[in-house]
C-alpha cells in the first residue's frame, strides 16, 4: 500500500497534477462565484508555464545532476551496483528487452566492468505488476543486456525483488554482507544519484557515485542565452521540459518522504 500511495499522492503536487486540480477547482468555483474563476485558472496557467520554462527546468535538474560528478577517474571497487528503472520488458510487439531513457545505467555499468573497475555487477530491480509489468524481474532483463555487452553471466548477481530505491539499498546490503564486499561503485541516473547515495550511506555502505544518464551537459546549460532564437524557445512551454522537471521534483519529494520515514 505504501508503494501505491507513494506513486499516487504526490501526483497532486507535481505541475501537471496541480494544474489539473486547480482547473477542477475553477469548475466548482464557476457555479457560485464566477467572478473568481480566473484565480485558479491563472494559477494553473502560471504553474504550467514555469514548469515548462527552459531556465527553471535546467536550474532544478542541475541541482540534482551535478552534485555527485566525479572529480577524477573512478577508482576500482569490489562490485558495481546498477539500480533498476532502465529497461522495458519483452512483450508484443517488442522482440527483445528494450532500454528507456535511463538505459544508460546498464550501458555504463557494462563499460565500467569492461574497464576492469570491478569483478562483479549487482543488477538490482524487480517489477511492479501494476506498473509496466513483465514476465520476469527487471534485474533479469538487465542481466540479459549486460551479457550482450560482454559481461559474463558468472560476474552478474541479481536482486529481483526490490521495488523502490529503499528496497534496492536493503537488498544490496544483504548481498554485500553475504559476500563480504566492502566498497562498490553505484551506477544510476545522475538525477537519481542524490537520493540513492543518501539511502545507501545511511545503511552504512561504502559507495562511490558513478552517475550516468545526464540530461544536461555544460553546453546545454549555456544554450538558453546563446542566441535570441534560444531565448524565445526557452520561454515558450515545452512538454519535454515539463516531464523532466516533474522527474526532478519526484526526487526531491522522494528525499522528503524518505527523511520523514527515517530512511535517510
Amino acid at each position: 500500500m505504501f508503494l501505491f500511495l507513494s506513486k499516487l499522492l504526490p501526483l497532486f503536487i507535481y505541475p501537471l497534477g496541480l494544474a489539473c486540480l486547480l482547473l477542477l477547482i475553477a469548475l466548482l468555483v464557476a457555479w457560485k462565484y464566477p467572478q473568481r474563476v480566473a484565480i485558479p485558472i491563472g494559477a494553473a496557467l502560471l504553474i504550467l508555464l514555469l514548469a515548462s520554462n527552459g531556465w527553471v527546468d535546467k536550474f532544478v535538474i542541475k541541482s540534482l545532476e551535478w552534485e555527485h560528478i566525479p572529480q577524477s577517474e573512478l577508482p576500482t571497487a569490489e562490485a558495481i551496483v546498477i539500480l533498476g528503472g532502465a529497461v522495458r520488458a519483452t512483450g508484443t510487439p517488442r522482440p527483445f528487452v528494450e532500454v528507456n531513457e535511463a538505459g544508460d545505467r546498464v550501458i555504463y555499468g557494462a563499460k565500467l566492468y569492461r574497464e576492469g573497475k570491478a569483478p562483479l555487477i549487482i543488477a538490482s530491480g524487480g517489477r511492479i505488476n501494476w506498473r509496466g509489468g513483465g514476465n520476469q524481474a527487471e534485474s533479469t532483463d538487465m542481466a540479459t543486456l549486460l551479457e550482450l555487452f560482454g559481461v559474463p553471466k558468472t560476474a552478474i548477481i541479481e536482486d529481483p525483488t526490490s521495488l523502490n530505491t529503499r528496497e534496492n539499498a536493503v537488498n544490496v546490503q544483504k548481498i554485500l554482507q553475504e559476500r563480504q564486499i566492502k566498497q562498490v561503485l553505484l551506477v544510476t541516473s545522475a538525477m537519481h544519484m542524490k537520493r540513492s547515495i543518501l539511502i545507501f550511506r545511511h545503511l552504512g555502505m561504502d559507495v562511490i557515485p558513478a552517475p550516468t544518464d545526464f540530461l544536461f551537459s555544460a553546453q546545454d546549460l549555456q544554450e538558453p542565452i546563446s542566441s535570441w532564437e534560444a531565448v524565445i524557445l526557452n520561454i515558450l512551454p515545452d512538454s519535454d521540459r515539463l516531464q523532466d522537471l516533474t522527474r526532478a521534483l519526484k526526487e526531491y519529494v522522494g528525499i522528503l518522504i524518505y527523511r520523514l520515514r527515517g530512511w535517510l
